[in-house]
């Protein structure tokens, strides 16, 4: 058998990079003379990729201001330091690190683009991650478009495949790659974790590496064969 492969969301899933998020948000806000958000509120713009954010996060605030929205979703990538307040969740390098060291191949499928999802995987300690498709990969996709996860999983082999997020994007984009999902609870979804109907559901990243296995019909601490 080829070596299993672990497709993982990024954003809500194995880092909590709403604070960096929403401080780029915030500098765009001050930028256009409106009052913050807080992060709490932030959360709930985040899902469909940076543009729907932006636009999002404006319409909250009282609109698209004159300079346009365009305009505003250049100037927040501008502003958007991925680093600056993004961490890891407990446990998820560890997690991923022993998948890898059973023979399982990594990878990202996330809204976030390229350039800045490598780097914060780089700087949070993800050595680990093998392929990243990110919302500027594949065209005129994003996700759930299962071109997205058919990317990411590609560079990996053809072994089983897993996918694992956090939200309701992640739950449609699992059944239109038709893979196996399992559902991080710490993240940003907006609706119970049942109407999304994962194969499991996890609270913190420990229980990661047994679920993954048995979603992908191996014995406990089984790899590549």
């Amino acid at each position: 058998m080829s070596a299993p492969r672990l497709i993982c969301d990024l954003d809500g899933t194995l880092i909590d990079s709403a604070a960096s998020l929403c401080a780029a948000g915030n500098a765009l806000l001050a930028e256009l003379g409106r009052p913050p958000v807080t992060v709490e509120t932030y959360k709930t713009f985040i899902g469909k990729g940076m543009d729907v954010q932006v636009e999002r996060l404006l319409a909250h605030s009282g609109g698209a201001p004159e300079a346009g929205l365009e305009a505003c979703r250049r100037r927040f990538r501008e502003l958007y330091d991925p680093t600056a307040h993004s961490r890891a969740y407990p446990g998820a390098v560890a997690a991923l690190r022993r998948l890898a060291a059973e023979g399982w191949r990594i990878g990202v499928c996330t809204q976030k683009p390229q350039a800045p999802a490598w780097r914060v995987l780089r700087a949070l300690g993800f050595d680990m991650i093998e392929s990243l498709a990110g919302g500027d990969s594949v065209p005129g996709a994003l996700k759930p478009d299962p071109r997205m996860l058919a990317a990411a999983a590609a560079p990996l082999g053809d072994g089983p495949a897993v996918y694992v997020g956090d939200s309701e994007t992640d739950a449609e984009t699992a059944r239109a790659g038709d893979m196996p999902f399992l559902l991080f609870l710490g993240g940003y979804r907006h609706g119970p974790a049942e109407a999304m109907h994962p194969a499991a559901v996890f609270a913190h990243h420990d229980a990661l590496p047994a679920l993954a296995r048995a979603a992908a019909g191996l014995a406990p601490g089984a790899g590549a064969a």
